[in-house]
């Protein structure tokens, strides 16, 4: 009897290890997540187009920005938000052909493209109303176009400010919706900083809305897209499915320019 009892205490005595080991190593596992989520978020590149002509350095709180632009004359300017891992100078001369009549105006994010500080949805968030607002001043019709990542940037701005046009490409809900579903596992609600929440800010939106999904996105759920299109007001935003492209192919199309431009 004391023999039994004795075991009973020692697989106890290791199954109280054992279980403190895993909470130790989950523990590990949620402060690693948080303390390196940005890592996982944004992938800051260089600039391939840096002529002195087609660059605009702006200053806000905390950085100096480097804005790829086409410089145009008159009411219309097209402002660009790209993916988290996107050198939006490459968009520069397509844009430019697509629309001629426009002013482009395209955003190297904190730490991307000559850009200094480091990311954050905050700083970014502030970073495209401050764009908007010095744009706005010379031109009265401002299309947004925001693409992956930047769907989340150009949904909050338009929610902010008097977007002539908004055009989102393969976007999303919410990063968080996104990271719960790669990570059932992890309290995601806790740890994660930026939520990019592109359906708490769509309801606010008034400006004309195509949303632009990819046939065979790899990356954004359909389900997510449909999500995000379906919070919007009745009669704001429509959708615009591009058949037989993934996530990161869809500008190869020129269905994709099209589309940008409003052609059926």
């Amino acid at each position: 009897m004391t023999t039994s009892k004795s075991r009973l205490r020692s697989g106890m005595r290791i199954l109280g290890w054992v279980i403190a080991l895993l909470a130790l190593a989950y523990a590990g596992i949620c402060i690693a997540a948080y303390s390196y989520q940005r890592s996982l978020i944004y992938y800051p590149q260089p600039r391939s187009i840096t002529a002195a002509a087609s660059t605009l350095k702006l200053q806000v709180p905390g950085a100096d920005l480097i804005v790829t632009v086409r410089q145009a004359k008159g009411t219309k300017a097209l402002v660009y938000f790209g993916g988290n891992g996107e050198d939006v100078s490459y968009n520069l001369p397509a844009l430019s052909e697509a629309f001629p009549e426009h002013a482009i105006y395209l955003l190297h994010y904190r730490g991307y493209g000559g850009s200094t500080g480091s990311p954050s949805e905050a700083d970014i968030s502030a970073d495209a109303l401050a764009l908007f607002d010095k744009i706005h001043t010379q031109h009265a019709e401002v299309l947004v176009i925001g693409r992956s990542l930047g769907s989340g940037v150009a949904v909050r701005l338009a929610s902010q400010r008097p977007v002539n046009r908004l055009v989102l490409v393969t976007p999303y809900d919410s990063i968080r919706a996104l990271a719960a579903s790669a990570f059932p596992w992890l309290p995601v609600r806790w740890l994660l900083r930026d939520n990019y929440d592109s359906t708490s800010y769509a309801p606010a939106v008034s400006a004309k809305t195509l949303v632009i999904e990819a046939e065979h996105d790899e990356v954004i759920p359909s389900a997510s897209t449909r999500r995000l299109l379906a919070a919007f007001k009745p009669g704001v935003a429509s959708l615009k499915v591009i058949p037989g492209v993934g996530h990161n192919d869809i500008s190869n199309t020129p269905l994709y320019m099209a589309a940008l431009a409003g052609k059926p």
